[in-house]
């Protein structure tokens, strides 16, 4: 099948983005265009890709969800075991992608990773929901398993095994982003996007440029 990609062209007419109406801390910026995302009901605004590197520098990405943000950075779950973790213990650095697409928004993010405190990620895993909590448990992220049935049976054992209370395994983690850069970018006509580009300077500080298309 042959498929005219020109036909995919869309026109940005949505909005406009000025740097000088652009919060000088990035983080309350992005709170206000994150806000707008859920104001507006669109579907999984905290779906964001996670670029990560391996040992050999060879990139991987993939969708994991936001679950926190404050100024220190940008938080989701994960198994320490996994691709991503094994990754990001070999190079704590990362890129997150949040894009959406109704409103022609994109925010791009860059900075350090640290995991965040046992406490933090005690509390968060009891607040999800009891299969959520015992599906951590059925095999490490990412290995090799032999078929679905082994999963749903390993479910079974699981839930006779803790039929209320699921401890957390210790190799199910959260990590922070900590953001050194933030692109906040608006989709217009004719391609001429508006693309807001933060960078902390040597004394930490956040300074804010506007970027060409």
């Amino acid at each position: 099948m042959i498929i005219d990609y020109d036909q995919l062209r869309r026109e940005y007419r949505h909005a406009t983005l000025n740097e000088n109406e652009m919060h000088m801390d990035p983080i309350v910026a992005f709170d206000t265009w994150f806000q707008q995302a859920i104001d507006l009901e669109l579907q999984l605004p905290n779906a964001m890709t996670l670029a990560t590197v391996n040992g050999e520098g060879k990139p991987a990405a993939r969708y994991v969800l936001l679950k926190s943000f404050d100024k220190s950075g940008f938080v989701f779950f994960t198994h320490s075991v996994s691709s991503k973790g094994q990754q990001i213990a070999k190079t704590p650095y990362a890129a997150l992608v949040f894009y959406w697409s109704p409103i022609h928004r994109q925010v791009r993010i860059e900075g350090t990773v640290e995991r965040v405190s046992e406490k933090e990620a005690d509390e968060y895993f009891a607040s999800r929901p009891y299969g959520s909590r015992i599906a951590v448990w059925v095999a490490d992220q990412s290995s090799i398993i032999e078929s679905r049935e082994f999963m749903e049976e390993k479910v079974r054992e699981l839930e006779q095994q803790y039929p209320e209370d699921v401890p957390r395994p210790e190799t199910w983690v959260g990590y922070r982003v900590k953001p050194e850069s933030l692109e906040f970018w608006q989709g217009r006509e004719n391609r001429l996007h508006d693309r807001i580009f933060y960078e902390k300077d040597e004394n930490g500080d956040w300074r804010k440029h506007r970027l060409a298309p």
